[in-house]
C-alpha cells in the first residue's frame, strides 16, 4: 500500500570523504499503516542494480542512532513511526556507484496480528552524479 514511499531517492547521498567513500545513506519510511517497535524489523534488504548488499554492511537510524540490524532485534524501547523518515545507512567501498542504477528495499516486518511477515519493497531508479 505504502511501497512506493519507502525509498526517497531525492536522499541518495554518499558517506565518508568524497574523494574515496566508504558507503552510502538514502531516507526511508516504514511501508506499514502503523508504527512498529524496531525490534519487529526482521529484515532491511537494501539493493544495488538487483544485488543484495550484506545485512552486516546495513545500519539504520530512526533519529536516535545508528544501530545494526542485529542489535534492532533487541532494541525494545525505540520505535519507528509511521511518516517519519528514517536513514538507511550501507557501508560499500566505493558508495553509491555514478550513472543510473537502481535502488532496493525490502523491509520484512513482524506484525502481531498476522501469522505471516509482512514484506514491503520499493525500487527506484536514481541518476546517481
Amino acid at each position: 500500500m505504502f511501497d512506493k514511499y519507502i525509498i526517497d531517492p531525492a536522499t541518495l547521498r554518499n558517506t565518508g570523504p568524497a574523494d574515496a567513500p566508504t558507503g552510502f545513506a538514502f531516507e526511508s519510511k516504514l511501508g506499514y499503516y502503523r508504527g512498529l517497535g524496531l525490534s519487529m524489523i526482521e529484515e532491511l534488504n537494501v539493493s544495488v542494480d538487483g544485488e543484495t548488499l550484506p545485512r552486516d554492511a546495513v545500519r539504520f537510524d530512526e533519529g536516535n542512532g545508528p544501530i545494526s540490524l542485529d542489535e534492532m532485534e533487541t532494541a525494545f524501547d525505540r520505535r519507528w513511526p509511521f511518516g517519519t523518515p528514517a536513514t538507511i545507512l550501507v557501508s560499500r567501498e566505493g558508495g553509491f556507484p555514478k550513472g543510473a542504477h537502481t535502488l532496493g528495499l525490502v523491509q520484512k516486518l513482524r506484525v502481531s496480528y498476522l501469522p505471516f511477515p509482512s514484506f514491503n519493497t520499493d525500487e527506484k531508479q536514481v541518476d546517481f552524479a
